[in-house]
């Protein structure tokens, strides 16, 4: 049985990606009474909690019972993300996690499988999938594949940070749902942010190339800068499962979200909850000069961003004054990449980066392989008791049931494109080669 410390790994409800606070005060002005349920899926289900992992695991899930918002936390709130309304502020001054009442967690001891569903009202559950799959990476890390350890990670998040600055890149790290530890992501965070003060002190450094912020809240709080965020694939799905208008839930979507934040604060439109075709169909040329951009979460990036161009191009709009957001699965060679792709294209780029900065590891043992981070995710799987569901543009990142996401992909005219990087399974292996030049 795992020691009981009672020390909670998560300590204040900012530990969050900015998103869920944005799309939880949406729920609280469209769907107050909504109720939802989540599920947790492992896409690398060959590692498995053991019981001590899953014990632990079960108590910290527990402690996100005892935190609420403080009120410098709110006051930090209301001064930096202006865009929430102070409707949201007051509500947060008395929100609590039930998760004793809305968690259930399951573990097979025979096959270590872990199930875990969140049931409740969307505005009282929303908070709970960032911590939990932390957690969840943070239990395996802690009891199950131990042969890491910290060193050198402050200073290879440094090195990241330069080379992708040198290159011209603006980017946002993105790491907190699958870092390896809060230790882990304070770590990068600090290397992150002395690589930006470092390069920006040089003389060659580029206009535009930066760290942009985090995800983060809490840790964009304590190193002071900007916390970023966009909109999760949540937000669309739920919608269309409460309204069952999968051809419109894009443009529901986007209305109600300018309806909370304004027009000067939506951000850049997620595009592929449903398939991008889907919603290029209904981004209109004046939702498309509102939102500043797209982010690109799935499929080919190169075919998304081609298909993006066309669409401003076609809809006469000035493309050179729009950002792609790149945010699925990326290393410093892929936003490299990226990069000279948009630039050709006449677009601006921003990058997402996550697990490559907050659970890059390799074992201490030679031949020091990489380690693998989990690929874990929990998805709003209903709505008013309709199943909820998420297509993506490929095939790995289909969620929810199964009936649904056929009948919906008819509906929509979906049509599945094969694309070489498009395995969950395998997301962030790394080749045997590559194992034995670091152990060389």
């Amino acid at each position: 049985m795992v020691q009981r410390t009672r020390e909670p790994k998560i300590r204040s409800l900012l530990d969050t990606d900015l998103y869920k606070l944005t799309m939880q005060a949406a729920v609280l002005d469209h769907y107050p009474d909504t109720l939802v349920s989540y599920s947790f899926k492992n896409r690398t289900p060959q590692m498995k909690l053991n019981q001590a992992a899953f014990d632990w695991l079960k108590e910290q899930i527990n402690l996100l019972g005892s935190l609420s918002f403080s009120p410098e936390e709110i006051n930090y709130l209301r001064s930096t993300v202006k865009q929430l309304p102070e409707r949201y502020l007051v509500f947060l001054e008395t929100f609590k996690l039930s998760p004793e009442d809305q968690v259930q967690l399951e573990y097979n001891p025979a096959t270590q499988d872990v199930t875990a569903k969140i049931e409740g009202l969307w505005v009282e559950t929303i908070l709970y999938e960032i911590p939990i799959l932390a957690l969840v990476s943070e239990a395996y890390f802690k009891f199950v594949e131990t042969d890491w350890d910290y060193n050198g990670q402050e200073e290879r998040a440094v090195a990241k940070a330069l080379e992708l600055l040198d290159f011209g890149c603006a980017f946002s790290e993105f790491g907190t749902r699958r870092r390896r530890s809060f230790k882990a992501q304070e770590l990068v965070m600090r290397g992150l942010v002395a690589g930006d003060v470092k390069y920006q002190s040089s003389p060659a450094a580029k206009v535009g190339s930066g760290l942009r912020g985090t995800s983060n809240v809490y840790f964009a709080w304590k190193f002071g800068i900007p916390p970023i965020g966009t909109v999760a694939h949540e937000w669309m799905m739920g919608i269309a499962a409460v309204s069952q208008d999968y051809k419109n839930a894009n443009v529901q979507a986007m209305e109600k979200w300018r309806a909370t934040m304004g027009d000067a604060n939506v951000g850049v439109a997620l595009t592929d909850t449903f398939g991008t075709d889907a919603f290029l169909k209904v981004f209109t040329p004046k939702l498309a000069n509102i939102y500043a951009g797209v982010r690109q979460d799935s499929g080919d990036p190169l075919v998304f961003l081609d298909k993006i161009a066309k669409f401003y191009d076609e809809h006469g709009i000035d493309k050179s004054k729009k950002v792609v957001v790149f945010s699925d699965s990326l290393d410093v060679e892929a936003c490299k990449k990226y990069k000279v792709a948009t630039e050709k294209a006449g677009m601006l780029c921003s990058f997402g980066v996550g697990t490559f900065f907050t659970n890059d590891f390799h074992s201490l043992k030679p031949p020091h392989r990489k380690s693998t981070p989990l690929n874990i995710v929990i998805k709003l799987s209903s709505a008013n008791g309709k199943a909820a569901i998420k297509i993506s543009d490929n095939l790995g990142k289909n969620t929810g049931d199964k009936a649904t996401v056929e009948k919906v992909k008819v509906e929509l005219g979906y049509i599945e494109r094969a694309w070489v990087g498009g395995d969950e399974e395998k997301r962030w292996n790394e080749s045997d080669e590559t194992a034995s030049e670091l152990s060389s």
